[in-house]
């Protein structure tokens, strides 16, 4: 027995040496942009330092703060995490330090992977229920930091507003951080300010040194309840990333033997400014983060004809006839927007609107050559007593909704009542019925819009966390009731994790299937969503500056390519003020949102050979290029513009718009990305300057100067490399 007891303790002694080494030796993740340094101490892993190559590191002060503390059976149990060496991994791409709670018994996985050779590093953390009792756990952040500055050093913080409802005066939002500035920004699937908060962001901030312009930058690929903070005092700047943990306090389910992930982050190093970082992010974005198999399709971003120029109105007729001008213009997907439907919740066709159905609107679509897509607010309960309907009054739908119904309640004439994607039978529901829908109506293309994705919830039997009934507010929006109650934030969770099931499953079972987020226009545009659908509607206004300005902020950090503007009907006395129409929503995703029908012969030609400009030269910039923010934003009033450029085949094309001024009929934008020793041919595509070629120097530092007659047009200007 004394030999037992000494090797016994020998080979503690060397586990004990084992785990120290471990945490002793830092390891690292490395992209061409992004180097991360980790170490692993006894009782919580930290991250060291986050550089790019040649410019100094961001050094982080901060051990990652892991939950301290869990309940069962109501009482508070404090937990204390060991790092555990031997079920720890490091590789070239991945590292995973393990951390373990003997009582409660929980295991914890801080994670980094780098998933591409270039761009930012994901993290995420996952913590176990190791016991065989249910416990509640505390929030969770995904990441903390708190780096170490210079308290003289210049810094400037970023970040971006969504653009649903109207895009504010602002959008992408830059400010000098100055020691004591304090910042939170946050994000959800509904985005309803009050007249006195700040508008909901994209999940993703930069920060750069003033001057040279490197920096960092953190994002959160996910669609739930989330925030960012960032806190900048003396000689730290410091902040936390990941689930919004307000209302308080948040704790979610953990049942025996399940586990809890936090959302995945990612973070980023750069130089050269926030476009580089952009061009960075965005490539990073579709490569990693959205579904290959939609780039695989020539022919996306898809030019779109949208029937809700018709509005509510729409019917066979209708349709058929904006099928085929659809088809004699040259556009590719004819969309059928709201009011096809019975009723809401009830996604059947109307019957006098569409005696045959949608399946034979669908088989003409096809025969046109066009693809056929369908707006469905699915999760939506509503009164329809059909066959199939989502029926608020039936007992089992009312448990689904987030909450109870006044009995004078009616729904908007395509909004509902929201039901809890969290809850495994409307989960379920939901994805039968999302199939069917594809399944019935031939769909290459599935819309959904609304308030989707619940958030905050009155039911107790839910797999989320009850509410607090003593700190609770039932408010209703577009006919609609939503819960904000300290569970709002694991709603969320669970709501947004069974959300992207659906998604899943839709493209599995039918491939090739597009998804668009709709959301009442831009309210869920963020990373989760970009993993789980094709592309975004981003503003719920249409008019040329509303699109433009939507583009001009989400464009700093999502591909272009998965960036919609709807093209609104809109005042155009004179033909060139169409073009800047129809040109203020060709930057990334088309789609016309007018009865193309009721356009003249000219205007109609006219749109007919834009769209041929679209999908032949513009898409493949749109698809594959870097992009350039190149003036400020648009003010409507002002100059503006947007530049791609494809240093691959050293091609570029620039979009200018002048704005509503009488006084400046000339500008000069000064270009990026060219090669300076190179010579360019600039093509004006409506010729209001004579084609030339010059130098990428003089286009670099000069610029480039447009003549414009008329206020509210446009011109489209291309750089083509002349051999030398």
């Amino acid at each position: 027995m004394r030999c037992i007891a000494s090797w016994g303790k020998l080979a503690i002694l060397l586990l004990a040496v084992s785990g120290a080494a471990f945490a002793e030796t830092p390891a690292q993740l490395q992209t061409a942009d992004t180097t991360l340094r980790f170490t692993a101490d006894a009782n919580a892993p930290r991250l060291l330092t986050l550089q790019t190559a040649g410019r100094p590191a961001w050094t982080n002060r901060a051990p990652e703060t892991l939950i301290d503390h869990v309940k069962v059976d109501g009482k508070s149990v404090p937990v204390k995490w060991e790092f555990n060496p031997q079920a720890s991994q490091t590789s070239a791409h991945k590292i995973s330090y393990v951390y373990e709670s003997s009582a409660p018994h929980l295991r914890l996985t801080w994670e980094w992977e780098a998933r591409a050779g270039y761009g930012p590093i994901e993290h995420k953390i996952r913590i176990e229920n190791l016991g065989s009792q249910e416990l509640w756990a505390p929030l969770q952040d995904s990441f903390r930091f708190d780096w170490q500055i210079d308290p003289q050093q210049p810094l400037e913080h970023i970040y971006i507003e969504k653009g649903a409802g109207t895009p504010s005066s602002e959008g992408t939002h830059r400010a000098v951080l100055q020691s004591g500035d304090k910042w939170e920004g946050t994000s959800s699937t509904y985005g309803h300010p009050g007249p006195y908060e700040p508008r909901e962001i994209i999940p993703w901030q930069l920060v750069q040194t003033q001057g040279a312009q490197d920096g960092w930058y953190v994002g959160i690929e996910f669609s739930g309840r989330t925030h960012l903070t960032i806190e900048r005092e003396k000689d730290s700047l410091q902040g936390e990333v990941g689930l919004n943990p307000n209302p308080a306090p948040f704790y979610t389910r953990l049942v025996a033997n399940g586990s809890f992930e936090t959302p995945t982050i990612f973070v980023g190093a750069f130089t050269s400014g926030a476009d580089a970082a952009g061009n960075i992010l965005r490539r990073w974005g579709r490569n990693v983060l959205t579904n290959p198999e939609t780039w695989k399709n020539p022919n996306y971003p898809t030019a779109t004809n949208n029937s809700w120029g018709s509005g509510m109105e729409i019917n066979e007729e209708l349709a058929l006839h904006m099928i085929r001008d659809s088809a004699e213009l040259g556009l590719e997907m004819f969309h059928i927007d709201a009011g096809w439907f019975r009723g809401v919740g009830d996604w059947y066709p109307h019957p006098q609107k569409f005696p045959h159905g949608l399946a034979p609107i669908a088989e003409e679509a096809h025969k046109q050559g066009l693809k056929f897509g369908l707006w469905v607010d699915w999760t939506q309960a509503a009164f329809g007593t059909d066959p199939g309907a989502l029926n608020a009054r039936d007992p089992k739908v009312k448990n689904w909704m987030v909450t109870d119904l006044p009995a004078d309640w009616e729904p908007e004439p395509f909004k509902g009542q929201t039901i809890d994607l969290g809850d495994p039978a409307a989960k379920a529901w939901a994805q039968n019925e999302t199939n069917r829908l594809v399944t019935d109506y031939h769909l290459d293309m599935l819309e959904h819009d609304g308030y989707l994705v619940a958030q905050g919830c009155i039911r107790d039997d839910h797999p989320h966390a009850a509410p607090d009934p003593f700190n609770m507010c039932v408010h209703k929006d577009w006919g609609s009731y939503w819960v904000l109650s300290s569970n709002s934030t694991d709603v969320s969770y669970h709501a947004v994790r069974a959300y992207y099931d659906i998604h899943s499953n839709l493209r599995k079972r039918h491939p090739g299937l597009m998804l668009e987020v709709c959301n009442d226009g831009g309210r869920m545009v963020d990373f989760g969503s970009a993993a789980h659908g094709d592309y975004f509607s981003i503003t719920d206004t249409y008019d040329p500056l509303s699109n433009r300005r939507a583009f001009y902020d989400t464009s700093h950090v999502l591909p272009a390519a998965m960036l919609e503007s709807y093209v609104e009907k809109w005042p155009v006395p004179k033909i060139e003020n169409f073009r800047y129409m129809l040109r203020s929503g060709m930057m990334g995703w088309l789609t016309i949102m007018q009865n193309t029908n009721a356009w003249d012969h000219q205007q109609h030609d006219v749109a007919k050979a834009e769209f041929q400009l679209y999908k032949s030269t513009l898409r493949p910039f749109i698809r594959d290029a870097d992009l350039y923010h190149i003036s400020p934003r648009p003010d409507g009033i002002h100059w503006d513009a947007i530049q791609y450029f494809d240093p691959k085949q050293d091609k570029g094309v620039v979009y200018a718009f002048r704005g509503t001024t009488e006084t400046e009929r000339s500008h000069t934008f000064v270009l990026q990305g060219l090669r300076p020793e190179a010579t360019y041919r600039l093509r004006f595509h409506d010729g209001s300057s004579p084609d030339r070629t010059v130098r990428g120097r003089e286009l670099l530092q000069k610029g480039l100067t447009l003549n414009l007659a008329l206020p509210l047009s446009s011109e489209i200007v291309f750089l083509d490399p002349v051999a030398r």
